[in-house]
C-alpha cells in the first residue's frame, strides 16, 4: 500500500486552483480490485436499489446496461458494499482531506461510474449545489479506474472556479449529458480537460465547476470511483447523504439542509443525481 503526505505548498495549490492531483494514489492491484468487483456486480445488468437507472431510456443507450451506482458503501448485502466502505474510509484519504479542510473529514458518499463506449457525459456542475453543505463546502475525491482522456470522456474542470458562489443551473443538452442541469462557465474562466491514468486521484472543492463529455471511444470504458466528504464543523447538508461516517467507522447525522438553497426549488428538481 502506497502512502501519501501533503505539503503546505500542495495545500496552497489547492486553495489557489480548487483542485489537487495525486498521481498513482492507489496502486494497480487496488484499482483492479475495485474494477473487477463493480464489473462483476454489474454482470447481469442494473442492480435494484443500487444502480441509478434512467427512466424511459432506450435499450440501445449504453447507460441502460451500465448506469452509475450510488452509495454502494451502504449495501452491506452486496460484494461491493464492504469494499466501497473500506476505500471510502481509507486512511490515506483522511490524511489529505484533513489538511485541505483544516478539520476532521466526514464521509458522505460513494459512487461508481462505468461510462462505457458511446455513453453520454455529465454536464458541467458544482457538487455543493447538491450536497448543500454549510458552513464550508464538500470535497470530491475522484479516482480514475481506467485511463481517462478527452477521447473516452475524461474529467473536465474549470480551474479557480471554486472562488465562485453556487451558480444556478440551466437546462443541459441531454443528447450529450445524462443529467438535465448544467452550469454555464463564466467568460473569464476556461475549461481544462484532464488526462488521468488509472490510479490517479483528484481532490476538488465543492464549488469547482467540473463534468465530462461523451465517451467517443469505440472500445474504452472510463470508469471512476468517486467519494465525497464534508468537514466535521458542518452544521447542515442534504438529507440524501445521511448517515455520514467518521473515519473510525462511526455513523453520525448532520442537520438536514433547509429550504431550496440559493437557486430555490430547482435544486431539488434533478433528484436522480443524489449527489
Amino acid at each position: 500500500m502506497s502512502t501519501f503526505a501533503i505539503s503546505p505548498e500542495q495545500v496552497s495549490e489547492y486553495d489557489r486552483n480548487g483542485f489537487l492531483l495525486f498521481k498513482g494514489f492507489f496502486d494497480p492491484a487496488e484499482v483492479a480490485e475495485l474494477r473487477n468487483a463493480f464489473m462483476q456486480q454489474a454482470e447481469h445488468g442494473p442492480v435494484p436499489n443500487l444502480s441509478d437507472t434512467i427512466p424511459n431510456l432506450s435499450p440501445d443507450d449504453p447507460l441502460s446496461r451500465y448506469p452509475r451506482m450510488l452509495h454502494p458503501h451502504r449495501h452491506h448485502e452486496l460484494p461491493v458494499g464492504a469494499l466501497s466502505l473500506r476505500y471510502l474510509l481509507d486512511t490515506r484519504l483522511e490524511t489529505i482531506l484533513r489538511a485541505l479542510f483544516e478539520d476532521d473529514p466526514i464521509a458522505a458518499q460513494t459512487m461508481f461510474y462505468f461510462k462505457p463506449p458511446g455513453a453520454r457525459g455529465q454536464a458541467l456542475h458544482q457538487d455543493n449545489f447538491y450536497l448543500r453543505v454549510k458552513p464550508g463546502t464538500c470535497i470530491g475525491a475522484w479516482l480514475a479506474i481506467d485511463d481517462a482522456t478527452p477521447e473516452n470522456g475524461g474529467l473536465v474542470i474549470v480551474p479557480q472556479s471554486h472562488r465562485l458562489e453556487i451558480l444556478c443551473p440551466t437546462s443541459a443538452d441531454i443528447t450529450r449529458s445524462f443529467v438535465t442541469d448544467q452550469v454555464l462557465v463564466p467568460e473569464e474562466f476556461t475549461e481544462l480537460p484532464l488526462h488521468l491514468n488509472a490510479g490517479d486521484m483528484l481532490f476538488f472543492h465543492g464549488n469547482l465547476i467540473h463534468g465530462s463529455y461523451p465517451n467517443e471511444s469505440q472500445t474504452k470504458f472510463r470508469r471512476a470511483f468517486i467519494c465525497h466528504y464534508i468537514p466535521r464543523q458542518s452544521l447542515e447538508a442534504s438529507h440524501w447523504f445521511d448517515p455520514f461516517f467518521t473515519f473510525q467507522g462511526t455513523q453520525i447525522s448532520v442537520h438536514e439542509a433547509e429550504g431550496g438553497g440559493p437557486c430555490g426549488t430547482v435544486q431539488t428538481r434533478n433528484e436522480a443525481w443524489k449527489g
